[in-house]
């Protein structure tokens, strides 16, 4: 629930729908709080979950005293439904973004709201204001025999409707009570400034338009091979994933939203409507394995893309791109929004897409080898991106970088960042030898050797028992929970039981593990260059859940503590099972909501752990 002294909803307390173009999250009252239209990038008309006052939403909901509420999804599907109870009965919101049938434009955007009375006679009410631009741009707003108009500078949004609309202000605000049984539907449409406000949907239209979306959904998740023991979760995981993908592209955002904080109040309020390249194994090796080949091969074709490009331009990778490829994501404040309960500054676009990150190479490259092994063989163009940015770590693997973690407090020489150097230069070698591929093979493989030796002696600590941060100190980071993931350290190693242990110590004993949940470094010993304080990092904690499980090959009692804590971070997933990139002292969700990350993680976890206990 809201806090009493403050307006905004828990970040945890919504869900989200989406026809992979954009989305909108839906809070347990009925409030489409966030949404940018017409894409994920662009500025948001709905956005009261960065300023409750001016941000703007489209609320339907029962009114009255005394009203409770459920949330869920309509089994194996997108569509959202979020229930009332009340002591004149029960009504119910019916919220999806159509995204199966004829009848649908791809070029057009649609939130389709059907109100319905299931028992009793209930009274709803709707009110419908939009802030175009981050609630920087004025809008007017007109009658029409259908509904009404909002005309903003650069896009319009027609609200049809059965039920008579009044305008309120800058708005629009409906009354109106169903008897059991009765349902009426508004739609809100995307559309060219001056256009018209198009036509409401009749109930059998509604129906239809319902039955197109939950049978795309159902057809689509039933191309799953997962039959693990944590099916609803996975499957959630992958509907989210889904809900996150820019179809045209097929690329994923890291989160469909900006400036939800890492610490209510502070500073640590980021923009992720972007794609990571970081994402790239994680979302290849998650679809793959559990029976989505479009989707990764619509993913590593727009990565390969971006390589091509960029190598034949002779320019290293960025960390992340837009998601139509464009590469300049100017950072901005937006003054003018207060952010979520007091978390100044909002971003958006993200200063860090300049940043030095060695280890997207290994991620990259491992995306591809992987691709290659479970998917299509990599083709003579995408080799030649290979042997171009495998010859680039060669050469720059001994630079210092900002890390995974896009610290701004100085470069450094990042054990992770050599990590996935060696990543890089290893899948190449494997890929070069299983495709007799042409490559300077004898280079690759002292350059590999090199950076193993250098790991072992200057990334490994051997007073804290476990590799480190960054070479020369004492901070431990979960970043490293990966090399087992990616074959560095086998599953019989002391280096990697050692490391186990010392990361699974409380914060205060020197770890990074309290009660099972994860941080990705001790902001007490790592300067990071920013203020504040942050929650458990929910990668993190799945990573962990991972190498305890590769551990568990020869520690059989390791496996258990993988399930156990695998077990109980999914009781840390919101009430329709969506998760943001942290959580908090109070297990409340913290951070860009819902994180595709995070999401990646917890189906990698499912499978591997499954595969193990078999």
């Amino acid at each position: 629930m809201a806090s009493p002294s403050s307006p905004y909803r828990p970040i945890e307390d919504y869900g989200l729908i989406g026809d992979m173009r954009t989305v909108a999250l839906v809070s347990t009252e009925g409030a489409i709080d966030w949404c940018c239209l017409p894409r994920f990038d662009a500025p948001s008309v709905f956005g009261r979950i960065l300023d409750h006052e001016k941000g703007g939403t489209f609320h339907l909901r029962v009114v009255g005293d005394d009203v409770e509420t459920k949330q869920f999804y309509w089994p194996d599907t997108n569509v959202l439904v979020t229930r009332f109870l009340s002591e004149d009965g029960v009504g119910e919101v019916r919220d999806f973004m159509p995204v199966g049938g004829p009848e649908v434009d791809p070029d057009e955007r649609q939130i389709i709201r059907t109100a319905r009375a299931v028992r009793g006679t209930v009274p709803f009410q709707l009110d419908c204001h939009p802030a175009f631009d981050f609630a920087r741009a004025e809008h007017t707003v007109s009658d029409t025999p259908n509904g009404v108009c909002f005309h903003g500078p650069d896009i319009g949004l027609s609200l049809a409707s059965e039920v008579p609309l009044e305008q309120t202000g800058d708005g629009a605000r409906a009354s109106f009570t169903l008897r059991e049984g009765e349902s009426t539907t508004f739609v809100l449409r995307t559309m060219p400034t001056g256009g018209d406000c198009g036509t409401p949907l009749d109930p059998d239209q509604a129906e239809a338009a319902f039955r197109a979306t939950v049978a795309y959904w159902r057809d689509w998740l039933a191309q799953s091979t997962y039959t693990g023991r944590w099916r609803e979760s996975v499957h959630r995981s992958v509907l989210a994933l889904k809900l996150l993908t820019y179809a045209p592209t097929g690329a994923i955002v890291a989160a469909p939203t900006c400036g939800l904080p890492e610490e209510v109040g502070g500073v640590r309020n980021w923009d992720y409507r972007y794609t990571w390249i970081r994402d790239a194994a994680f979302t290849i090796y998650a679809f793959l394995r559990i029976g989505f080949t479009d989707e990764a091969r619509d993913f590593i074709t727009f990565l390969t893309g971006l390589c091509a490009d960029a190598a034949a331009d002779g320019r290293p990778l960025q960390i992340m791109y837009g998601i139509d490829g464009r590469a300049e994501l100017t950072e901005e404040t937006l003054d003018q929004l207060e952010g979520y309960r007091g978390s100044a500054p909002v971003r958006v676009g993200n200063g860090a897409y300049d940043q030095l990150q060695l280890d997207i190479y290994g991620e990259l490259i491992d995306s591809i080898y992987i691709y290659d092994k479970y998917g299509v063989p990599v083709t003579h163009e995408v080799w030649g991106s290979v042997r171009t940015y495998v010859d680039w770590v060669c050469d720059h693997w001994e630079q210092p970088d900002e890390g995974i973690w896009e610290v701004r407090g100085g470069r450094q020489q990042f054990v992770y960042s050599k990590l996935m150097c060696w990543v890089a230069v290893d899948r190449g070698l494997r890929l070069a030898r299983k495709r007799s591929l042409p490559a300077d093979e004898d280079r690759w493989l002292a350059c590999r050797n090199a950076i193993y030796k250098t790991l072992m002696t200057e990334g490994w600590n051997e007073d804290r028992g476990s590799f480190t941060q960054h070479f020369g100190t004492d901070a431990l980071d979960a970043a490293n929970l990966m090399m087992p993931l990616v074959l560095f350290l086998s599953p019989g190693d002391e280096r990697l039981h050692r490391m186990l242990d010392a990361t699974m110590q409380t914060p205060e004993q020197g770890g990074l593990v309290s009660n099972g949940l994860v941080y990705r470094y001790n902001l007490n010993e790592s300067d990071d260059g920013l203020a504040g304080e942050e929650g458990t990092f929910n990668i993190c904690t799945f990573w962990l859940v991972e190498a305890l499980t590769r551990a568990g090959w020869t520690e059989p009692e390791r496996l258990e503590d993988a399930r156990l804590i695998f077990e109980q971070m999914l009781g840390y997933a919101n009430h329709v099972g969506l998760y943001a990139e942290e959580t908090g002292a109070r297990g409340e969700a913290l951070g860009n909501f819902p994180q595709a990350f995070t999401h990646l993680a917890l189906i990698s976890a499912a499978y591997n752990l499954d595969r193990t206990l078999e």
